[in-house]
């Protein structure tokens, strides 16, 4: 018993032994493993850039949202028995419910008390709310403390938002971390930027609050990409296509419309018919093949020329709209008023029998020559458009499972093969620009906060995809359509001139073939024709069964909607462009600065100013109101605010620094406003708000 007690004792001493060594001697180290078990390094999603549309707007852009969290336990709420609680639970009752306006002031103080008796460490008071919200709440009662006396935890993430909403939805894209399509997609490595590291310690929920205001690794903003778009352009294509699809209750359409000189993409609108029997920009169809139907008869117009097998004034007879070759029977959408007509007018009629009688005429014994033609005007390939998704168009060569006697006839006016509206915008735009093809294109630049990294240029894919001969004679005939062709009652009366095609293709509908009729509808041109600034694509595929479908009377309207338009607007007025004079530029502006700075900017842009400075001056007012631009004295006294509305940053701070003021800055860009106004007296160490637009 003895020897027992005695084990027992000295046990007993080891181990109060050991805990002294441990707190006393190796705490430090155990206390800080504990804080490694508790903290960890969270990575910090940089902000994403923005997407602009090439007139200055944000198509698409980042911007914070806030969940905000109170943390009960802090000792600054728990002390002198929660004096610093009761004393704002009130007035901080009261501003909660001015600002989220969702529960009365008892309400609110309720809820808080409820949760502080609890002690809740986790605290769910609002979530997803706005930056301009968070900059409230963090100077209410209690708040204004900061996070240890207040146990306020904010966690900022970022959201996408598209401001225009529908507006080329499609192809701007969606930020979606497993699902990016459209330009987000596609400039998504330019775009996303590169993530930060900071240490954080977990608390309840999982929530990771940092430790401290520092990264271990700063987030890297990401690049501004400038797109082709013109969201002026582009809303006015999507509501022409809207109105005509809502009108007809089609299924899917797109319309397209491209610098003629450049292949710039200026209007991309996709729209779906949903569930519910809205339109929404769905799925991106200007870059999804299918039938083109009649407007593909210009590729075989251009070869039939380009090979010199007919010439415009030579006859054929359209077999009164049927004629058949392999068993099969080609068929033209209407009986003709006569029958022997020319090729040009077989064109302008938009006639399948005369297509397919001149291709199997001239090709059926080497179709891969005409085959030839089309690979030379890229129908075989994708267009190089930088949109990620884009599907290459299907042909059918000898030698396929697919490939019989009757490819080649139906090809020929635009069936037994699939382009996209894209494919045929990028043809119809090569016509329009003497030959030349341009390689469509949607984004014209990458910046970084405004200064340009890298600029895009136009790109040529072929100097001259035909004779200039046969360029001529495509021209007329298109333009012979828009007078006294399909679109002749289209165009009448039109004060500008138009080249173009209507196009009507029956096409399948899934396992159910043709038997539901749906027609696609569309038109293919460019305006003016006499001075071609733009292309535009109207595709269009109609509801079965549908009364209208014909490519004139569908697809043609919305064309018509988006060139007059365009015309008011754009050329009809900007004589530039049809005579190229220069213009005097009459633009308002006005720039406060650095003299040196104002000077060096105004020789290098060649701009003649009148200096009414004298000398001596060294802040400078540039002023342009009329033809001339005028620089000013800026008065700056050392005593008194000066004005600096107007003023970059740099010069800002430089002349707040420089009186001993402390700045504050809010935004980017030029001074907009300004917490103390000019003339007012200043004194050292005064702080000073600096707004920026």
């Amino acid at each position: 018993v003895y020897l027992s007690y005695i084990l027992m004792v000295i046990a007993c001493i080891a181990i109060f032994g050991k805990a002294v060594y441990i707190q006393q001697v190796e705490g430090e180290k155990w206390r800080s493993m504990s804080d490694s078990l508790h903290q960890r390094i969270d990575e910090i999603e940089a902000e994403r850039g923005t997407i602009y549309s090439e007139d200055g707007q944000m198509l698409s852009t980042s911007i914070p949202q806030f969940d905000i969290f109170i943390d009960f336990r802090v000792a600054g709420l728990r002390e002198k028995n929660g004096l610093r609680f009761r004393e704002n639970i009130d007035s901080l009752s009261f501003h909660l419910s001015q600002l989220f306006k969702d529960m009365s002031p008892i309400e609110y103080k309720r809820v808080l008390q409820q949760a502080y008796k609890a002690q809740d460490g986790y605290f769910p008071l609002k979530k997803k709310i706005s930056f301009t919200q968070y900059d409230s709440l963090r100077k209410f009662p209690l708040f204004k403390l900061g996070r240890y006396k207040s146990g306020m935890i904010a966690n900022e993430r970022t959201i996408r938002l598209n401001p225009y909403q529908m507006l080329a939805f499609r192809t701007i894209g969606l930020a979606r971390d497993s699902n990016k399509v459209g330009l987000e997609k596609t400039y998504d490595a330019v775009l996303k930027g590169r993530n930060g590291k900071q240490t954080v310690r977990s608390i309840a929920g999982g929530i990771g609050v940092p430790v401290d205001d520092t990264y271990l690794i700063e987030p890297e903003t990401g690049k501004d990409i400038v797109s082709t778009i013109d969201v002026f352009i582009q809303d006015i294509a999507e509501s022409a296509l809207m109105k005509m699809m809502v009108q007809n209750e089609a299924e899917n359409g797109c319309a397209i419309v491209l610098e003629t000189k450049t292949g710039k993409v200026k209007a991309i609108a996709n729209l779906g018919r949903m569930a519910n029997g809205s339109y929404w920009e769905n799925l991106n169809y200007a870059i999804t093949p299918s039938e083109p139907g009649s407007t593909f008869k210009l590729a075989t117009l251009m070869a039939l020329l380009e090979d010199k097998k007919v010439n415009l004034n030579q006859t054929i007879n359209l077999e009164n709209g049927v004629w058949r070759i392999a068993g099969q029977t080609v068929y033209d959408s209407e009986r003709h008023a006569e029958n022997i007509v020319t090729v040009k007018q077989a064109f302008e009629l938009s006639s399948n029998v005369a297509m397919a009688k001149m291709v199997v005429t001239h090709y059926a014994n080497n179709p891969n020559l005409y085959l030839k033609h089309l690979r030379k005007m890229r129908m075989d390939t994708i267009t190089g458009i930088d949109l990620v998704g884009e599907r290459k168009p299907v042909i059918h060569r000898p030698g396929s499972r697919l490939y019989g006697p009757t490819t080649i006839p139906w090809m020929s006016f635009g069936y037994n093969l699939a382009i996209s509206p894209l494919h045929t915008a990028m043809l119809y735009n090569a016509i329009a620009n003497n030959g030349t093809m341009m390689r469509p294109y949607l984004v014209s630049s990458i910046k970084e906060e405004g200064v340009l990294l890298k600029d895009i240029p136009p790109s040529i894919l072929d100097t001259q995809i035909c004779s200039p001969a046969t360029l001529a004679m495509l021209k007329a005939s298109l333009e012979g359509v828009c007078i006294a062709g399909t679109a002749k009652s289209l165009f009448a009366g039109t004060q500008y001139k138009v080249a173009g095609k209507t196009g009507t293709a029956l096409v399948a509908d899934g396992n159910r073939g043709y038997s539901n009729k749906i027609y696609q509808s569309s038109f293919a041109g460019y305006f003016p024709a006499d001075n071609p600034q733009y292309t535009c694509v109207v595709v269009i595929k109609n509801k079965p069964f549908a009364a209208n479908f014909y490519g004139a009377s569908v697809a043609g309207p919305v064309f018509k909607e988006i060139a007059d338009r365009l015309y008011g607007t754009y050329i009809k007025t900007n004589k530039t462009l049809i005579a190229g004079t220069n213009k005097k530029d009459s633009t308002y502006f006005k720039y406060n600065g650095y003299k040196a700075d104002l000077a060096y900017l105004s020789e290098k842009l060649q701009l003649k100013i009148s200096d009414s400075t004298g000398r001596a001056d060294e802040w400078t007012s540039l002023n342009k109101n009329t033809a001339a631009a005028v620089m000013q004295k800026m008065t700056v006294n050392k005593n008194a605010m000066p004005p600096l509305k107007g003023l970059g940053l740099k010069d800002a701070l430089y002349l707040c620094e420089g009186m001993g003021l402390m700045v504050q800055v809010k935004g980017r860009g030029r001074v907009l406003g300004q917490s103390i106004l000019p003339g007012q007296p200043i004194a050292k160490g005064q702080l000073i708000q600096l707004n920026l637009n």
